[in-house]
């Protein structure tokens, strides 16, 4: 029986979601509560697109991403139908939300407790507390203007970048997050610790716009959580719920063309050769592939692929995963290790393209929140730098990837762990060309469009495509733009279009 034609489906209208990420099971769900009759279809062997997961030696591996913040966001898929979240997933909180470190071994607990923070702030520079109280209320006023009101918005035409603009001047979102905090705080570590958030979805923090630094607002209000058994927990809760309310999911199997008549979308067809007709189609696969490799039989394919390519695609990531020996309660479940350079560093990641000796390093130990995620008396981590796209960078991942595995794990041992080489289980890394390989990524870029003013809201590719009018798209690629708040957003804008065309 063809899923679209499901019995479940209570409004005679069916509609097909590509790709099984944050953002198109997000999707999917809030679809088919509304009554259409959905299926989802994946090419991989496990749903989560980037929240992909490994099980090796006992040790379980979350691709990521593994902050999770904005948890009502989340809970909202599950109240659609009635039901709660806490019923198929634990979110444990995560305290601190990070340790910040510096190469002269400085530390910083960074979190939301008013009174530890602020004795955070003084212990590294008293004359910048207040200072940061005024870059917390800047932070508050954007996160009402920028995620509160326009985070689920779609942005269709101009007119509505228009009408968003006065607020955007007002906070003057022409103004980088680093030159915001920059204004507020004197002490160069500080500002670097309320700037770096906007590398956890793709930005530069000297040219992300300010409006970003509503992150600091979202973490400060609702926390930073962890799901138990892994961020692939999450994802797998999600396509429980979405299955439980009569959706269909189709794994492994590639959807290899989009399938048009005219201006209209008809349906998939995928590499196994099931095809499938539906109303509407909506992809949460990356952009580039998208419209240039599924839509390659319709003229608006290479239309928007051309327009694509002259667009600023963020940076890659190279991840280094390890299981090793003993259990490390000393070290948070979240650490950024700086390194000598921060604006020398991001000039050379998001301008130069090169790769450099030193780095930057976000560091995830889930063990020490959930010791279920390796086997007893055993630890499991990843370690991430981020790295120009290949667009940038085009270097032979097969042969650095070694090379610069062993430098990043060098440097943990250097600063936190001594023997760390000896004490390693299992460990793999996954470079820019995996991401490409895997996941179809333009350029292997870990967060497709760079998060920048001119490609935010109306300049990022559109929730619902300008030329054919039933199909959609989701995920980091459209408004809002990265990081699970973001991509659940855009969930949430993409289905109000396609409720509100399906009626």
């Amino acid at each position: 029986m063809d899923p679209s034609s499901s019995a479940s489906n209570s409004t005679g209208k069916s509609a097909c979601v590509i790709g099984a990420g944050f953002g198109g099971l997000a999707l999917a769900i809030r679809l088919q509560s509304a009554g259409i009759a959905t299926t989802v279809v994946e090419a991989r062997d496990k749903p989560g697109g980037r929240a992909y997961f490994w099980e090796r030696d006992g040790f379980t591996f979350d691709a990521g991403p593994t902050v999770i913040t904005d948890p009502p966001c989340l809970e909202e898929l599950w109240a659609l139908s009635g039901r709660r979240m806490a019923d198929d997933i634990e979110l444990m909180p995560v305290h601190p939300f990070y340790r910040l470190n510096w190469p002269d071994g400085t530390n910083f607990d960074y979190s939301n407790d008013e009174a530890q923070l602020h004795a955070e702030i003084a212990r590294i520079s008293p004359g910048d507390v207040a200072g940061y109280e005024d870059f917390a209320r800047y932070a508050a006023h954007v996160y009402e203007e920028g995620y509160v009101k326009l985070g689920a918005v779609p942005f269709l035409d101009f007119a509505s970048m228009i009408k968003a603009a006065p607020a955007l001047a007002k906070h003057q979102a022409w103004r980088s997050v680093y030159a915001m905090a920059s204004k507020f705080m004197a002490s160069e570590k500080l500002r670097e610790a309320f700037s770096f958030h906007t590398l956890l979805v793709g930005g530069n923090p000297m040219t992300t716009s300010a409006i970003y630094a509503l992150i600091h607002k979202l973490e400060k209000d609702g926390g930073v959580w962890w799901a138990k058994g892994g961020t692939n927990r999450l994802i797998a809760a999600m396509v429980t719920q979405f299955e439980r309310i009569g959706g269909t999911v189709r794994m492994g199997d590639a959807v290899t063309q989009i399938d048009t008549l005219g201006n209209r979308i008809t349906g998939v067809t995928t590499a196994s050769g099931w095809s499938g007709r539906f109303d509407a189609v909506a992809s949460n696969a990356d952009l580039m592939h998208t419209y240039r490799d599924l839509l390659a039989t319709n003229p608006r394919g290479a239309k928007q692929a051309k327009s694509l390519a002259r667009k600023r695609f963020s940076p890659s990531l190279f991840v280094v995963h390890f299981g090793i020996e003993g259990t490390w309660p000393g070290i948070p479940h979240h650490m950024i290790l700086f390194g000598p350079r921060y604006k020398g560093l991001l000039d050379d990641i998001y301008e130069h393209g090169v790769l450099p000796q030193d780095f930057s390093i976000y560091l995830h130990h889930p063990t020490v929140t959930d010791p279920s995620m390796a086997p007893e008396g055993m630890s499991t981590f990843y370690v991430l730098i981020p790295v120009a796209n290949m667009g940038k960078l085009p270097v032979d991942w097969d042969q650095i990837g070694p090379v610069l595995e062993k430098r990043i794990l060098d440097e943990v041992g250097r600063r936190l762990i001594p023997d760390i080489h000896s004490r390693i289980v299992t460990k793999f890394h996954y470079a820019p060309a995996d991401f490409g390989r895997d996941l179809n990524a333009h350029l292997g870029s870990a967060f497709s469009l760079e998060p920048l003013l001119t490609q935010s809201a109306w300049f990022r590719a559109h929730n619902r495509d300008d030329a054919l009018p039933n199909f959609y798209l989701v995920g980091a690629g459209t408004h809002p733009g990265a990081g699970i708040p973001g991509v659940v957003g855009s969930a949430k804008a993409t289905a109000g279009l396609m409720l509100e065309d399906l009626r």
